[in-house]
C-alpha cells in the first residue's frame, strides 16, 4: 500500500510549527503522525502539502489512499480507513478523514460515496495539542513499537520501579531511576541516560539522544532523535536535533528541530493569577484562548535562546527566532527576530544561513539548497510580523 497524507486547515492554525513541514510530519508520542500511519498500515508514504514544502516533503505518485495528516490513527479508525474502496470517502461530519482514489483531489473526494465514522480520534489542530495529547499518543506508540518484541537490558546499577520499560539495541544507562508505574518508558537505539537521572513515565528518548547527569524528567515527555537534554523537563515534546542541555525548566512545551536552549533558561507554564493561557495565533493574528491553565513555550525550528532567558507563560517563538538578554521577552516572538525584552530587529537570512551551516556541520549533515529555499519562503511569508 502507498499513502499520501494531506494537509487540512490545521496547517494554518499549527503555525509556526508547520511553516517548515507538513502537518503529518509533526511528532507527538514517539513517532510522527506519518510514521504512525505507515507502521499501522505497513505502507510507504508521501505528503500532499504546501507547494514550497513539496521540494522536501514530496507526494508519492502511485498513492491509492489519501489520509488527513492531522489525524492520529487508532484501532477503530484504522479499520475504517483500511476498508475504504475506490471512490469512497470517510467523514466525521464534514471533516474528510480519508479517501480512496488514484490521484489527490479533496474537492473531487467530496462527491465520493460518503461513509460516516461515528467514533472519536485525536486531531492535532493547534500547537498546544501536541503536548496535551502526548501522553495518550506515547502509550499508543509504545504498544505499536514493542508488541511481540523482546527488550534489551540495562545495567544493574539502575533502579527500576515497575517493569513497563523497553530498551532498543545500543541504549545505555547507569545509576539512574526509572519509574514506569504510571506509564511506559521507551529508550531508542543508541540513546543514553547519564548517571543520577530521575525519569518517570510516560517517557520516550528517541534514537541517538541523551539525558545528561542529574536530569529530572516528568511524565508525558518525548525527546526526539539526536537530542541532548538536561535540567527539569515536564510534559514537553522536543522533535529532533535540538538541545536543552543545562539546568532550567521546560514544561508544557514544544520545541522544533535545530533549536537550542541556553543554560539556566526557564519557561513559565502557569500564570500568577492561575488564569487561562492564551497563545499567539497566526491565522487570527491575535492571541487565542487555549482552555489550558498550564501552557509554556512553543518554539519553532531553528530558534535559540541565550543563557538565563525567561519565557513568559504561553510564549510562541517563530522560526529562527534568536532571543537573549535580561527580562521577559514578549509572548509572541516573530519569525527571524533577533533580540529580547529590550527590543528586536530582523535576523538577516545571510547571518541565519551562516549559523545553520555550522550547526548542521556539527551533525555531519549538509545545509543544502532545499533547506535554504524553504527558509527563504518562510522569511517572505512572515515579514509582516517583523514590525520592529
Amino acid at each position: 500500500m502507498t499513502i499520501n497524507l494531506f494537509d487540512d486547515s490545521s496547517w494554518a492554525s499549527l503555525r509556526p510549527l508547520t511553516f517548515t513541514r507538513p502537518v503529518a510530519d509533526l511528532r507527538t508520542g514517539i513517532l510522527t503522525i506519518a510514521e504512525k500511519w505507515a507502521k499501522y498500515l505497513k505502507a510507504d508514504f508521501g505528503f500532499q502539502t504546501q507547494d514550497y514544502l513539496s521540494i522536501k516533503f514530496a507526494p508519492k505518485k502511485n498513492a491509492n489512499l489519501f489520509i488527513n495528516g492531522a489525524i492520529c490513527p487508532d484501532g477503530p479508525l484504522l479499520e475504517a480507513v483500511n476498508g475504504l474502496r475506490a471512490g469512497e470517502v470517510l467523514l466525521k461530519a464534514d471533516l474528510i478523514i480519508a479517501y480512496a482514489a488514484s490521484e489527490y483531489n479533496r474537492d473531487v473526494a467530496i462527491s465520493f460515496k460518503p461513509i460516516q465514522f461515528e467514533g472519536d480520534f485525536i486531531r492535532i489542530v493547534y500547537p498546544n495539542d501536541i503536548f496535551t495529547n502526548n501522553g495518550i499518543e506515547l502509550k499508543k506508540d509504545f504498544e505499536l513499537l514493542t508488541k511481540g518484541r523482546t527488550s534489551s537490558t540495562l545495567s544493574n546499577t539502575n533502579t527500576f520501579l515497575g517493569d513497563n520499560i523497553f530498551v532498543e539495541e545500543g541504549a545505555k544507562a547507569e545509576c539512574s531511576v526509572f519509574n514506569s508505574l504510571q506509564g511506559p518508558i521507551y529508550l531508542g537505539k543508541n540513546s543514553e541516560v547519564w548517571e543520577s537521572s530521575n525519569i518517570r513515565g510516560s517517557f520516550a528518548l528517541c534514537d541517538d539522544s541523551s539525558v545528561k547527569m542529574g536530569a529530572k524528567i516528568y511524565p508525558n515527555t518525548t525527546i526526539g532523535p539526536h537530542c541532548r537534554v538536561g535540567g527539569e523537563i515536564n510534559n514537553a515534546v522536543i522533535w529532533g536535533y535540538s538541545s536543552k542541555g543545562h539546568e532550567g525548566y521546560l514544561g508544557n512545551a514544544v520545541m522544533g528541530q535545530w533549536c537550542n536552549i541556553g543554560a539556566d533558561s526557564n519557561n513559565s507554564n502557569l500564570k500568577n493569577n492561575y488564569a487561562e493561557v492564551r497563545l499567539w495565533d497566526y491565522e487570527q493574528e491575535s492571541f487565542r484562548k487555549t482552555g489550558l491553565q498550564f501552557c509554556g513555550l512553543i518554539m519553532a525550528d531553528h530558534s535559540k535562546c541565550g543563557i538565563n532567558t525567561m519565557f513568559n507563560t504561553g510564549t510562541v517563538a517563530g522560526v529562527s527566532a534568536n532571543v537573549f538578554g535580561a527580562g521577559f521577552p514578549r509572548n509572541f516572538i516573530p519569525d527571524f527576530a533577533w533580540g529580547g525584552a529590550q527590543g528586536f530587529e530582523a535576523y538577516s537570512l545571510v547571518k541565519m544561513f551562516e549559523t545553520a551551516e555550522k550547526v548542521y556541520a556539527r551533525r555531519d549533515l549538509p545545509f543544502d539548497d532545499i533547506e535554504k529555499e524553504i527558509l527563504n519562503k518562510v522569511f517572505e511569508l512572515t515579514k509582516e510580523y517583523r514590525r520592529f
